[in-house]
């Protein structure tokens, strides 16, 4: 299998380009990154690119894909939703248009997130935005298309998220997120299962388009 990432510096990026690399079945891993990260390995090629509203540029670096895995996002804390909705939405739609384009039998998997507003018209503006990424993503004539939404995520392997408020919560809740996952499965997922469930489904699809935590976590063993 051929991925393509997108938003492989992020914490659920950095988990899904690890079990990528680590997946015997994946053969190569075209990352599209804004600046470069240093990672290395024989399966990954690292593609730095500066405007994500117009990949045409680096087309032949996304062709002959078979799947894409696109966790790239950011907080809406501090955003209006015109600014949000560019990087949410406007981003998804130019690299799903193109990948589409070169690639008529690709998977598409999506991470938004739990609480996402599939009507578009909720009050929360964050909500609403993810919302309408995944429906357009899923009227899209994709070959398979999915949608992730996990809640709570317990960093796995070294894996850190980049916003400083998650990194402190993830730490002052460490102790307890083992506990709390065996109670909670409908809950809390880990970077590990995330990434390997992702890759699960464009492997082998899934009976559903929308997998909530409790969905992913069943998508894997230990």
């Amino acid at each position: 299998m051929r991925v393509v990432l997108f938003g492989g510096s992020g914490m659920v990026g950095q988990a899904v380009l690890h079990e990528c690399l680590l997946d015997p079945e994946v053969e190569r891993v075209v990352s599209v990154v804004r600046r470069a990260t240093g990672a290395q390995h024989p399966k990954l090629r690292e593609v730095v690119h500066g405007d994500f509203l117009d990949f045409t540029s680096i087309a032949p670096e996304l062709t002959g894909v078979d799947t894409c895995l696109f966790t790239l996002g950011v907080t809406s804390a501090g955003m209006s939703e015109q600014e949000y909705r560019r990087v949410t939405y406007d981003i998804t739609m130019a690299a799903a248009t193109m990948l589409l384009r070169l690639n008529p039998q690709l998977t598409f998997v999506f991470v938004s997130g739990a609480g996402t507003d599939s009507t578009e018209r909720g009050r929360v503006m964050w909500a609403r935005v993810k919302g309408a990424a995944e429906n357009a993503l899923l009227r899209m004539p994709f070959k398979g298309a999915y949608m992730f939404r996990p809640a709570a995520i317990q960093p796995l392997h070294g894996i850190r998220s980049r916003t400083t408020s998650y990194r402190i919560a993830y730490t002052i809740m460490s102790p307890l997120l083992p506990l709390l996952r065996r109670l909670f499965p409908q809950y809390i997922t880990t970077t590990e299962k995330l990434g390997r469930a992702m890759i699960a489904v464009a492997k082998h699809g899934a009976p559903k388009q929308v997998l909530e935590s409790k969905d992913i976590n069943e998508l894997v063993t230990e």
